[in-house]
């Protein structure tokens, strides 16, 4: 793997590219230098021709040609054609004028002027020999009646070759703009390898992530603003989803684990709960039973009180049980516990009657302030329940002279109720205990009162079924107060 990743991805894509266009730069420059120094030697080529065109002109029309010569000797003096050589020879080869340098000496070797005449305007190329000496350029031209012709030719010198030449500029040039186009090159690789390099820290960070059970994200704003960078982004929002739902599987995971292992100890307690609170009426009943069976001669008044007292424990036992089945139903299907359109005040009303009349309230006077048809979402025997709990709790343990349940608030979806008693209310310390099973203030007390301890949990389970919530405290005034919310009729509010 680490042959293979010898070169990173940047560099990958740098190399061909400045490969690339190192090899379109050079062949522009190879191009513009041929083209260039071509038209340099076609200038050089076509001055010459313009030089014996002249020249023949001046003689076509009679003109002498002595100050015509001279004339062109001086105008070319200081420039590249200074060393220009103009010799006008007859059709028998003898040298009539001339400006520098005959081009020959001798018509020993005349046969070279008849081939330059018989070319195409006669121009020779670079380094040509003509007439045994080395020549950058020669041309010939022939007059119209073809006795005269003119050879012009321009010697290979320094000051030729100059012109010729580009010169350094050019190939400095040539060379800024290799480096530019490389420097370009090199920023356009990182530009466009950006996202496959964060894309690879993304990647690194992730697996390291997984590694080591991290969850940090990653910051997606970084990627450029482009096709590959808006693929990058989404890869990442993917990862985040991904990460997410992991997260909130785990916490969900945590909680289902909590709940079950909560579920759990909850049913072992009530379970080691109702075995310890079933000790006691069971085995009263069975030692008053068994006292009556082993005397036979107690009298009537005796064994009456007996089997009253186990009739009280029985009666004890089956509310213990109902109140069992009442928590069970609650918790396994709160959910689908039916419910309707319940007139409160009618139902707070009859539960009063019923409670005063069976003697529930004792010594306590049970009043409420309830408007008519004030409608909550319920189930009758249910809320039939709740209210029989509280009112029994108040009338056990409060101590108090008298019960109330008022409406306190009303919002869009609920109503706010508050039932409280003018009684001792309980120490602070059992205020948060008070909605736990079978707790006891005082149990010793409790059970000679008949409570099952079950009554204010049944309260609670059933109020939270039923899409509100409730709460306690102590009264400023004395007395313990139990606020709870009932949800409307006719409202749509979600559960949980």
């Amino acid at each position: 793997m680490a042959l293979k990743r010898q070169f990173s991805f940047k560099w990958r894509l740098f190399v061909p590219l400045s490969l690339l266009m190192w090899i379109v730069i050079g062949t522009f420059a190879y191009y513009t230098y041929r083209h260039e120094t071509r038209y340099r030697e076609r200038t050089i080529d076509l001055q010459l021709n313009r030089i014996g065109s002249k020249v023949l002109q001046a003689y076509d029309n009679d003109m002498d040609l002595t100050p015509f010569m001279n004339f062109v000797r001086y105008y070319n003096a200081q420039s590249l054609y200074s060393d220009l050589r103009v010799s006008v020879y007859d059709r028998n080869g003898d040298l009539i004028y001339s400006i520098g340098k005959p081009t020959v000496s001798d018509f020993t070797n005349v046969a070279d002027l008849e081939e330059l005449i018989t070319t195409d305007t006669g121009v020779k190329s670079k380094d040509n020999i003509l007439f045994g000496e080395k020549y950058f350029y020669a041309s010939a031209v022939k007059s119209n009646d073809g006795q005269v012709f003119v050879h012009t030719v321009l010697p290979n010198s320094e000051k030729v070759r100059d012109r010729l030449s580009l010169g350094p500029e050019f190939w400095i040039l040539v060379a800024t703009v290799f480096v530019v186009a490389t420097v370009l090159v090199y920023i356009l690789s990182g530009y466009l390898t950006r996202n496959v390099k964060l894309l690879r820290v993304f990647a690194d960070k992730a697996a390291s992530n997984i590694d080591t059970g991290d969850d940090e994200l990653f910051d997606e704003s970084i990627f450029p603003h482009d096709e590959l960078g808006d693929i990058s982004r989404r890869i990442v929002e993917l990862y985040h989803d991904r990460i997410d739902a992991l997260r909130r599987a785990g916490t969900e995971h945590k909680i289902a684990i909590n709940a079950v292992e909560e579920k759990s100890r909850l049913k072992r307690q009530l379970t080691n709960n109702i075995n310890h609170e079933l000790k006691t009426p069971v085995g009263v009943v069975r030692g008053y039973l068994e006292t009556v069976l082993s005397s036979p001669d107690m009298d009537d008044t005796m064994r009456t009180h007996f089997l009253q007292r186990a009739q009280d424990n029985v009666n004890r036992l089956c509310a213990l049980l109902g109140d069992v089945s009442t928590m069970t139903r609650l918790e396994e299907g709160a959910g689908n516990i039916p419910t309707e359109e319940i007139d409160f005040h009618d139902l707070v009303f009859a539960v009063a009657n019923d409670l005063e009349t069976g003697g529930v309230l004792r010594d306590m006077k049970f009043t409420f302030d309830i408007p008519l048809n004030c409608s909550v979402r319920g189930n009758a025997g249910l809320l039939t329940g709740v209210i029989t709990n509280l009112a029994k709790n108040a009338a056990i343990h409060s101590h108090g002279t008298k019960m109330c349940l008022n409406i306190t608030a009303e919002s869009e979806r609920y109503y706010t109720f508050h039932f409280y008693d003018n009684g001792n209310g309980v120490d602070e310390e059992h205020l948060a205990h008070l909605f736990e099973r079978f707790y006891r203030i005082d149990s010793g007390r409790a059970r000679k009162t008949g409570g099952t301890g079950l009554g204010l949990p049944i309260v609670k389970n059933t109020i939270e079924a039923l899409g509100g919530t409730i709460s306690v405290n102590n009264r400023l005034g004395g007395g313990l107060g139990f606020m709870f919310t009932l949800e409307k009729w006719g409202t749509n509010v979600k559960k949980g």
